[in-house]
C-alpha cells in the first residue's frame, strides 16, 4: 500500500477515486508507567513511556486506515493525516486518515 500525504502519488496516475478512509484507536497508559512519567515530569527530559505510547498508537491507526482501503480495492492512499485528542485523562485517540484511490504506472 503506497501512502502519501500529497494529493496524488508521484510518477503514478490516478486511475480512481474509492473514497474517504481511516483508522483510530484510543490508548492509555498503565499506572506503571504513568507514575513513572509523572517521575520525570519533576526533573525534565523526554517521556519516553508516553513517546512508545503514541508511537504503537499511530501505528495501529495507520493500520487499521490500511485495512479500509484494501477492504475498498485500494492500493494507495492519498492526502493522509494523523490527528489526536485527548478523550479523558491519561487516554489519547489518535486517527489516521485520508482518500483511497487506485494508481498505475
Amino acid at each position: 500500500m503506497i501512502i502519501v500525504t500529497t494529493e496524488t502519488v508521484p510518477g503514478k496516475e490516478t486511475k480512481e477515486y474509492k473514497g474517504f478512509v481511516r483508522g483510530s484507536t484510543v490508548q492509555s497508559k498503565n499506572i506503571g508507567k504513568d507514575i513513572m512519567a509523572g517521575l520525570k515530569t519533576i526533573v525534565g527530559g523526554e517521556l519516553k513511556e508516553y513517546t512508545e505510547m503514541m508511537e504503537e498508537a499511530r501505528q495501529k491507526a495507520i493500520g487499521r486506515m490500511v485495512e479500509d482501503a484494501k477492504a475498498k480495492g485500494a492500493n494507495a492512499i492519498v492526502a493522509m493525516r494523523l490527528e489526536s485528542s485527548a478523550v479523558m485523562q491519561n487516554a489519547s485517540e489518535i486517527i489516521a486518515y485520508g482518500t483511497a484511490v487506485t494508481v498505475e504506472d
